[in-house]
């Protein structure tokens, strides 16, 4: 006997009734967040105020006071207006500061401002010599002693000076201002043939340095500054408490303050040291 099409459709439809249902979609998958560390903070920014240290060519902060006091309704209001130039204080330098076309404050990637610290201490030569270059040989005794600077890490450049801050004579060497005084800065920085060894052997994400610039202070054509930032390889300037630091192991984040096509921008950097 052959079945008809309307059993053939009944049986069809008894079977679809019939089979398990379908499991449901798998959620979406939410973006992991980026993993922090867990450990001791230490603040690596100075704060700024009246005495913060700046550039004899750039202007000072200021803090202008619009409002402190009770109310007519009966409640406490602050606040107040500030002033500042990009460069002064513990900033970042920006790749575009030196570099034509280069990355600007905004455009500099978070990436690049977070990772491993690696320290290389310089303290004993720059107290005998306020005019001391950090060497490529200074960066490759330290690979010697703590490992290879690794591709991840943010390379800080311990010279000590922060513990003269904010007595501008003894940090810059000065404390007048304009032009005449920005000859008359005495500081270390890193030397250009060590910025042009990293930039070509060691590719970091960024050079710290606890002093006013990432040049010395009698660079003329702050060819340090040039060879980073022609890679996008920005810098932070200023930084403090750099021998509460190991060596190696500590995490670094440092946020600027996110201006667009900014040179610079005021950073607050923090070190979270390892457990």
């Amino acid at each position: 006997m052959r079945p008809t099409l309307s059993a053939v459709l009944l049986s069809l439809l008894v079977a679809c009734s019939s089979a398990p249902p379908a499991p449901p979609p798998a959620p979406a998958t939410a973006p992991s967040a980026a993993s922090v560390p867990s450990g001791a903070l230490v603040d690596l920014s100075h704060t700024y105020d009246r005495s913060t240290v700046f550039w004899p060519t750039a202007d000072a902060f200021r803090l202008d006071v619009v409002a402190d006091g009770d109310t007519p309704d009966g409640y406490y209001y602050a606040a107040n207006n500030f002033f500042s130039s990009e460069h002064g204080g513990t900033h970042l330098d920006a790749p575009v500061h030196f570099a034509r076309g280069a990355q600007t404050v905004d455009q500099v990637p978070l990436e690049r401002l977070m990772g491993e610290a690696y320290v290389v201490d310089v303290t004993a030569k720059a107290a005998a010599d306020a005019d001391y270059q950090i060497t490529t040989a200074d960066l490759q005794a330290a690979e010697a002693a703590q490992g290879p600077i690794p591709a991840t890490a943010i390379l800080l450049l311990r010279t000590g000076f922060s513990q003269r801050w904010p007595d501008a004579v003894r940090y810059l060497g000065t404390a007048g201002r304009g032009a005449d005084a920005a000859r008359q800065l005495h500081f270390p920085g890193l030397h250009p043939d060590a910025a042009r060894w990293l930039v070509e052997q060691r590719p970091v994400k960024a050079v710290g340095i606890d002093t006013a610039s990432i040049d010395y202070g009698q660079s003329k054509g702050f060819e340090t500054h040039r060879a980073l930032y022609a890679r996008n390889i920005p810098a932070f300037e200023n930084l403090t408490a750099l021998d509460r630091l190991p060596l190696r192991g500590a995490s670094i984040i440092a946020l600027p303050m996110k201006i667009g096509g900014g040179s610079g921008a005021p950073l607050r950097a923090v070190a979270i040291l390892p457990q």
